[in-house]
């Protein structure tokens, strides 16, 4: 009986620093960002002859990308639900639909980048372009990150189901995931709304 109440206290004590572990790369990932919108504010004016954020902006594209990364969250959060529980093939549906999502939010990212590379617009012709290229661009490779996470979940709940250890993986995935939808809020409130003033 001891012997199982100190296994329960050692697993208890590991997902503790577990936590505490990804809350300070969260941390870490908010101190990036903010160094990246620090940098984008300061640039924003530096256009050097070439367009500014009106100028190649579309804000129903960036709006539609935006609804489809929200409703991504909002699936995430249903397959955290699912787990809890119990309903492997819940978590599944949910998680693959979040895939689903989140790869037409980069699609649509990568294809709004290509336009404007296209147009003569990509990030050497200013400061401008160079500063909002980074801050997006930073965020579309974690949401790639995030979809390389989905499919690591999604082949280890199909095989092991959902053990105490997927669930806590699948909550930490879901944490990443809100933030990413938090730091993009702010992208499109900062670039795109006050980019098209």
């Amino acid at each position: 009986m001891a012997n199982i109440s100190l296994q329960k206290l050692t697993a208890h004590h590991d997902d503790t620093k577990t936590a505490f572990g990804f809350w300070v790369y969260i941390m870490t990932d908010c101190i990036l960002f903010a160094g990246l919108f620090a940098a984008y504010a300061v640039l924003r004016g530096n256009t050097f002859g070439g367009p500014a954020g009106k100028d190649i902006f579309s804000l129903p594209f960036v709006l539609a990308e935006t609804l489809i990364l929200l409703t991504s969250s909002f699936t995430c959060g249903l397959s955290v639900l699912a787990a809890r529980a119990g309903k492997k093939g819940q978590v599944i549906g949910w998680l693959i639909v979040t895939f689903l999502l989140g790869a037409s939010f980069l699609a649509m990212e990568l294809t709004e980048f290509s336009g404007l590379i296209a147009d003569g617009n990509g990030p050497q012709r200013s400061g401008f372009l160079s500063s909002f290229f980074t801050l997006v661009g930073t965020h579309g490779l974690h949401i790639t990150a995030g979809l390389i996470w989905i499919a690591v979940l999604l082949f280890f709940i199909a095989k092991r189901g959902l053990t105490p250890g997927m669930q806590r993986k699948l909550t930490l995935f879901s944490m990443f995931w809100h933030f990413l939808d938090i730091v993009w809020i702010f992208i499109f409130t900062i670039v795109y709304l006050y980019g098209n003033i």
